[in-house]
């Protein structure tokens, strides 16, 4: 088995990653509402952890650090300008869309300074100004604290969601109801039945091929993850099943999937994986890691973590 289940926010990290506290007013408004993922991060909370610092560090993909180049040549410093990063996939008939929306105190003057010295001229969409950023990224300001950014189709799908042209997150109740468990993590994430069954099936590995898994991957609802460094590092994931005996059987294979893994770990990744727990509770799915700073930085350095977070 490639794949461990106390790295399953580390494995979405790795993919798209985003930072987190609760979505403000202007952020739900321009999420499509059709959303099968929704991953946050608290820049604020990262900044005061040298632990969660190294974890960015460590898996944030190329085009998350194009897009954090093309906020310095516009005049925002991610590092302390951002408080808030988020972003949702959401589904159109050609198959997902991504949207980014950063949330912080931008130095607007400055910005619109920089764009014209550097001759970005903005294109008009309605009563809103697109503009064009490195690696074909399309931003626009909603207003002094809030950016919607992404390629020009998903930007202009965001800001039809805002205008009523088309359901925004605010209509989605399935994932808003998931939302409030989370929302004060680090980072959080919520993903829908689609997504929270990619999740697994990447997680479980060869287990994923077992009839078990192919029985109980149609009731799954959704589920949540959170990740804190406030005391050494927390992960908490909840996979929402449709009732008791599917989240006992989830819970059976992923702790048989840990077993496997441990009979051929090294030191440092056979200790993160006793800081791991399975159980299920009631419909719900709970995995819980818990360790030091220490123990979770050697972790990063470890061959475990470069599979997981490829």
């Amino acid at each position: 088995m490639k794949r461990l289940v106390f790295v399953l926010g580390l494995a979405m990290l790795a993919s798209s990653f985003s930072f987190g506290s609760s979505l403000g007013t202007n952020t739900r408004t321009v999420i499509p509402s059709d959303v099968q993922q929704i991953i946050s991060v608290d820049y604020r909370a990262l900044r005061n952890s040298p632990t969660a610092l190294a974890l960015k560090n460590k898996v944030l993909p190329d085009n998350l650090k194009e897009f954090e180049t093309a906020l310095k040549g516009i005049g925002i410093d991610p590092d302390n300008d951002v408080e808030q990063l988020t972003f949702a996939s959401f589904r159109v008939k050609s198959g997902l869309k991504i949207v980014g929306v950063a949330t912080g105190q931008f130095p607007m003057k400055k910005m619109l300074a920089k764009m014209k010295v550097s001759k970005m001229s903005g294109n008009k969409y309605r009563t809103y100004t697109i503009y064009p950023m490195n690696g074909g990224v399309q931003a626009v300001f909603i207003d002094a604290y809030t950016m919607l950014f992404g390629e020009q189709t998903a930007v202009k799908m965001g800001l039809d969601a805002r205008d009523g042209e088309i359901e925004s997150l605010n209509s989605n109740g399935a994932i808003t109801d998931l939302m409030p468990a989370v929302a004060d993590g680090t980072v959080w994430s919520v993903l829908d039945p689609v997504g929270t069954q990619n999740l697994m099936k990447s997680t479980l590995g060869d287990a994923s091929s077992l009839a078990d898994y192919d029985t109980v991957k149609k009731r799954l609802t959704g589920s949540r993850y959170t990740m804190d460094f406030n005391q050494g590092v927390n992960f908490d994931l909840d996979v929402i099943t449709s009732d008791n005996m599917t989240a006992a059987t989830l819970s059976s294979l992923v702790k048989a999937g840990l077993m496997f893994r441990k009979m051929n770990a090294t030191g440092t990744e056979k200790t993160a994986l006793e800081a791991t727990t399975v159980d299920s509770d009631s419909d719900i799915l709970k995995v819980r890691f818990k360790t030091d700073d220490s123990k979770f930085q050697a972790l990063l350095k470890s061959d475990l973590f470069t599979a997981v977070s490829r």
